[in-house]
């Protein structure tokens, strides 16, 4: 009988303010175990309230990330996928809300006997349970704690991984913290205070960090490691550089560099040979060593915050990769959008998902400017809805159609619900989540891409394609080209005639990463460089 080693666990905490990269970090400490041959997965715990980020407003919270499984998820989760092999699902993202709203589900049920619920140990617990089921067969978990440090809402969370050390032994568990080390330009000195505050402010709940990862804009000195080290009480190697890099793959190779994984190893007692990245490496050097450069728009109405459009950006950033190419993106906000004129300079046009009527009216015409112009086009989601809406309006002489979804009176809601959902008021119920079957018809645009008959991918929409005015937008010349497997759902559309024009009802961004950039993220932006005479 082979007895398997126990699970290690990291646990990733931030201070001093959000957005310190936890999630990028944290990604590429996977990256780093697993070129040591390790087996990895991830685990995200999230303070607020929500039972999951699903009805958060994007400008918020940014994209909403969707698993396999069809877990709506933190947009980390997608950062841990894209950087790993890790597949991550429900058990990987966990919010207060769910946790409260399990221990009072089980209080209703009577599991705790009558005994009186507290945060300790009925909530403590039900976040260590997560923490445990998330770490089910891998050798290591990497768990991030969103939040800042000092948060409130973080207090239950800080406190479970705390017991955690208690629970399965210090040479089991590694606390890593993400905290700012700022330069004063008129100082001209990098400062350490705001470290030493946030550690000091980790120790009041009991956490002594086991190494601490400084985010700052330049490698820091060993006068400031050591000073750092000194005053925060951690190994001098423990003070890691988290240096602010030209492109987030690039992050893995500056942590090795700074001895991150080599101590996660001696801390945790495991021992592998050094990492294989080479392929990071690689990465790299195409990345920041382009060949041609290529322009895409990006029309939507979450241009303000990017990083609602997280996934996307990484996967056009992976399809120029595949083609030694740089992809500019070029924000245009749809609601503002009067004139397509000044789409006239790039190369490809992509308008993404989103719900409701606002900025609809910019993004159908972004859509007609991308077909009469005969410039590449690929519509995600509700970029493919409106596509269809424009074809319907403008080729195939359906007047005003549109969504139903915009407009419940439309005369040719050429998108609407499928008659079975019509009427459900629990939107949630509604929803087509998660990894879905799609087949594909030979000679199309979206078979060449994917060289095969049959693909899955992941959905988050509500509203369909209208059977009820399929035959007379094909008899107009649309072309369905990947619809479920018995028919009744479109999934992919597509225009004859143009350079390249594809609309898919899921979003193939989720799938793509770095190494295996999505094919058909590879199939637009090569028409887009065809475009700039760029594809060699």
């Amino acid at each position: 009988m082979v007895m398997r080693r126990p699970t290690k666990f990291i646990f990733v905490t931030g201070g001093v303010l959000s957005s310190l990269g936890k999630g990028l970090s944290s990604a590429s400490i996977g990256a780093l175990l697993e070129a040591r041959g390790l087996k990895v997965t991830f685990l995200k715990l999230d303070p607020y309230l929500n039972v999951d980020p699903g009805t958060m407003n994007p400008f918020q919270h940014g994209e909403v990330y969707v698993t396999d499984d069809g877990a709506e998820t933190d947009l980390d989760l997608g950062h841990y996928e894209r950087f790993s092999q890790a597949r991550m699902g429900k058990a990987n993202n966990m919010t207060a809300g769910r946790i409260y709203d399990t221990v009072l589900a089980k209080e209703r049920r009577g599991d705790y006997l009558g005994g009186t619920v507290q945060v300790i140990p009925h909530v403590t617990d039900e976040i260590k349970e997560a923490i445990q089921n998330a770490s089910e067969g891998v050798d290591v978990l990497i768990c991030e704690v969103g939040g800042t440090v000092g948060d409130i809402e973080s207090l239950p969370f800080l406190e479970a991984i705390r017991q955690m050390r208690s629970d399965v032994g210090r040479e089991n568990t590694c606390y890593i913290h993400t905290a700012l080390v700022p330069y004063i330009a008129t100082a001209g000195e990098l400062k350490t205070k705001p470290v030493q505050h946030s550690v000091k402010e980790l120790r009041t709940v009991g956490i002594a960090p086991d190494v601490i990862l400084c985010r700052t804009d330049r490698f820091l000195p060993k006068a400031v490691k050591n000073k750092i080290a000194l005053f925060c009480n951690v190994d001098h190697d423990a003070v890691v550089t988290a240096k602010d890099v030209e492109t987030i793959y690039e992050l893995p190779l500056i942590l090795h560099r700074e001895g991150l994984d080599e101590k996660i190893t001696q801390l945790l007692g495991i021992w592998t040979g050094q990492p294989e990245l080479s392929n990071w490496e690689g990465l790299v050097e195409r990345a920041k060593n382009p060949d041609a450069e290529v322009r895409i728009a990006m029309v939507g109405k979450y241009v303000d915050l990017t990083e609602s459009y997280k996934s996307l950006n990484e996967a056009l950033y992976h399809a120029g990769f595949a083609h030694r190419a740089r992809v500019v993106i070029e924000y245009f906000d749809s609601e503002k959008l009067d004139d397509a004129s000044v789409l006239s300079g790039v190369d490809g046009i992509l308008v993404p998902h989103g719900f409701g009527s606002r900025g609809a009216e910019g993004k159908v015409l972004a859509v007609k400017y991308a077909r009469e112009k005969k410039i590449p086009y690929f519509g995600i989601c509700y970029g493919m809805q409106l596509a269809v809406i424009e074809y319907a309006r403008h080729v195939a002489g359906l007047e005003a159609a549109n969504s139903r979804e915009i407009d419940p009176d439309t005369p040719n809601g050429v998108i609407d619900l499928m008659p079975e959902q019509r009427g459900v008021e629990d939107k949630g119920a509604t929803m087509r989540l998660g990894a879905w079957p799609c087949k594909l018809e030979p000679g199309t645009r979206a078979y060449e891409a994917y060289g095969k008959a049959e693909i899955d991918e992941r959905h988050r929409h509500r509203y369909e394609f209208n059977n009820d005015f399929r035959q007379q937008l094909v008899d107009a010349g649309l072309v369905l080209s990947g619809t479920s497997p018995d028919g009744r759902l479109v999934e992919i559309v597509e225009v004859k005639d143009h350079p390249w024009f594809l609309g898919c009802q899921f979003h193939p961004e989720f799938a793509s990463t770095p190494f295996q950039p999505h094919p058909l993220f590879v199939a637009f932006v090569a028409a887009a460089l065809e475009r700039t005479g760029g594809l060699g």
